[in-house]
C-alpha cells in the first residue's frame, strides 16, 4: 500500500497511564477505524525502576509484567469495541525509548508509531521523556500527540 494516500497499516501506540498516553491511544484507535488498520499496543516495563532487591525477586518481576500483561488487555477490549477490526499486545522490558525503537518497532513490523509528549511522574513514567529519543531514531514515522 502506498503512503501517499497517508495511511499506515500497522499502527504502533506507547501507553502508560499519563494523560497524554491516553490521547495518544484514542488518536491511534480512531486512526486505525478510519483506515483498516491494525494497532498495536506496547507497554515496557521499565528495569530501571526497580531495586535490587526486586530485580532479583523473580516474582517482583513477574508480578509486574503480568499487572502490565493486564492492563493491556483493558485497551485491547476498549479497541475492539470502539471498532478497531485488529489489535494485538506486546508487553517488553527495558529502556523505553530504546526498546521501542530496537525491539518492539523491527518486531511489530509497524509503520507508524505514536506517542503522548509528557511523562507521568511515579511508576508508570515511561514515554514523555523519551519522545525526543523516539523522534530521533525510530525508523519510522512517529507522531507524537499533546
Amino acid at each position: 500500500m502506498s503512503k501517499q494516500n497517508n495511511t499506515f497499516e500497522r499502527v504502533l501506540v506507547g501507553v502508560d497511564d499519563s494523560d497524554d498516553a491516553q490521547m495518544a491511544f484514542r488518536y491511534a484507535m480512531h486512526r486505525c477505524i478510519k483506515d483498516g488498520s491494525t494497532l498495536i499496543i506496547t507497554s515496557i516495563l521499565e528495569s530501571g525502576e526497580m531495586n535490587v532487591y526486586q530485580a532479583l525477586t523473580k516474582d517482583y518481576v513477574h508480578g509486574e509484567r503480568s499487572e502490565l500483561e493486564e492492563h493491556m488487555q483493558e485497551y485491547r477490549k476498549v479497541a475492539l469495541e470502539a471498532g478497531v477490526k485488529k489489535v494485538e499486545l506486546m508487553v517488553a522490558e527495558g529502556d523505553p525509548g530504546e526498546t521501542i525503537v530496537k525491539d518492539v518497532i523491527p518486531s511489530s513490523e509497524a509503520d507508524l508509531l505514536v506517542i503522548g509528549s509528557l511523562s507521568k511522574k511515579g511508576i508508570r513514567k515511561y514515554f514523555g521523556s523519551q519522545a525526543a529519543y523516539m523522534a530521533k531514531y525510530s525508523p519510522i514515522s512517529i507522531m507524537i500527540i499533546r
